[in-house]
């Protein structure tokens, strides 16, 4: 099932709109991985769910939100070997923060972009060591929108032609069923501008168990 609604928006002659009476997913507690370009709605999305205490914040591992806290909001690290070292320390700390979560049989949601086999199979591979379920929610607007929302934000550590290029990489690297053949129990897709969706009817949707019953 797909949280994308299964009736479009409202055209001259068309349907009604009905995108608010579809069920929501379930989403089983384990490993949750946002997989999207910049600019395409998986903070808006999180925030919502957060706002609407579906998750604790503590339940979202954000990569930039990591960067932010371990660098300062300002701090460019400088030459390629910093730069490289400020992504292991990065990727270490987030690592610990996902496993802790999964040892203690918790919902752990990874906010990236994700848009590249490597970077999901490192993910995948932390939750297989516990046993837990990998969903993967996709965030893949057309490239208008996605363009139109990197505007709207005003994001200066980007450009748009990088906001282009992690664009084709999800849409070569990051369809549905190579999610899946990768590892991901269930893959949906999260609608947005294009469906007349906003993040907070989006989360909505969704309804998340977050914590995984003991073994026997």
């Amino acid at each position: 099932m797909a949280l994308v609604p299964q009736n479009p928006p409202d055209r001259a002659g068309g349907h009604p709109r009905t995108h608010h009476l579809t069920p929501p997913i379930r989403i089983p507690a384990g490993l949750v991985v946002l997989v999207g370009p910049p600019a395409s709605g998986k903070t808006s999305f999180v925030r919502a769910l957060v706002e609407r205490r579906q998750v604790g914040a503590e339940a979202v591992v954000s990569s930039d939100e990591m960067r932010t806290e371990l660098f300062g909001a300002s701090a460019e690290p400088a030459g390629s070997d910093a730069v490289d070292a400020a992504d292991a320390r990065i990727f270490e700390e987030r690592d610990r923060r996902l496993v802790a979560r999964l040892a203690a049989g918790l919902t752990v949601i990874a906010e990236s972009t994700n848009v590249t086999p490597r970077a999901r199979e490192r993910l995948i591979g932390l939750a297989r060591r516990f046993g837990a379920p990998v969903t993967v929610l996709r965030f893949a607007p057309d490239v208008a929108d996605l363009l139109q929302q990197y505007t709207e934000r005003g994001r200066t550590d980007l450009t748009e032609v990088d906001v282009r290029a992690y664009a084709a990489v999800m849409s070569r690297d990051a369809g549905a069923d190579r999610l899946r053949a990768e590892g991901a129990a269930a893959v949906h897709d999260v609608p947005g501008r294009r469906q007349s969706v906003t993040p907070g009817e989006a989360a909505a949707r969704s309804t998340f168990s977050l914590c995984r019953p003991p073994r026997r």
